[in-house]
């Protein structure tokens, strides 16, 4: 007969807690324990088991052993689900920020496109616009001749505004003159004196006063939409 030691060893058979809780029963001159809990709880306090026949022995080494393998097992595959789930997690958020990021590089680019678009068609609508001077002087000039004018000097996409200002401060009559205020022509400059920047015949060139007309509501304004947009706040620019 040989001595073994129990701590350490978990029971996992109903036929090794039933060897060993006999054996512990007759050791200590008593009855055997009702229930695996009073056993448990009784090997957690015992060192060692007296004369136990060496096949009992190895049938509760064995089941014991046995118990710890499959508890080692449960944990390693508790352990490796949790670091795949984990993973899992990770790369999910990954591929959400990357996804999030693409969605925002997507609409950065397309906004910088349709800025740059819009750049070149005022670049080609400008480019396209005749300065004052490339109009010959005549002695007078029709309201038609006036608008056919502005057309080609103000850019396209500022027409209508230009326009629309012009009809409410003179319109169109290049002539037009305020007795009350001194205030003159297409725009009714006041005084009207101060287009002679634009040219010393701003009196009788509706070509200088457009010009002139056209720099003072992009200078003050940023342009002749600006100005309407002021003007009918206002009803002045």
């Amino acid at each position: 007969m040989s001595r073994i030691s129990v701590r350490g060893f978990a029971v996992a058979s109903a036929t090794a807690v039933t060897t060993v809780g006999a054996v512990v029963g007759v050791a200590a001159g008593g009855t055997p324990a009702a229930d695996d809990n009073n056993f448990e709880a009784a090997a957690a306090d015992t060192t060692l088991l007296a004369d136990i026949p060496a096949g009992q022995q190895a049938q509760v080494q064995t089941a014991s052993l046995t118990q710890q393998a499959d508890a080692q097992a449960s944990a390693a595959d508790a352990a490796a689900k949790k670091s795949a789930e984990e993973s899992a997690r990770i790369q999910a958020a990954k591929d959400a920020k990357s996804k999030k990021q693409a969605a925002e590089d997507r609409i950065e680019a397309e906004r910088l496109a349709e800025k740059k678009k819009k750049e070149e068609a005022e670049r080609a609508s400008r480019s396209s616009v005749r300065d004052a001077s490339s109009f010959t002087a005549q002695g007078s000039y029709t309201v038609a001749q006036v608008q056919a004018m502005a057309r080609q000097m103000v850019p396209a996409d500022q027409f209508q505004c230009f326009s629309n200002i012009v009809n409410h401060e003179s319109t169109w009559n290049y002539r037009a003159t305020n007795p009350s205020s001194g205030a003159y022509g297409l725009m009714q400059a006041l005084p009207g004196h101060k287009m002679a920047s634009a040219g010393a015949d701003w009196q009788t060139n509706p070509a200088t006063q457009i010009k002139w007309g056209l720099s003072y509501m992009d200078s003050r304004y940023g342009s002749p939409c600006g100005a309407w947009s002021f003007w009918q706040a206002n009803n002045w620019y």
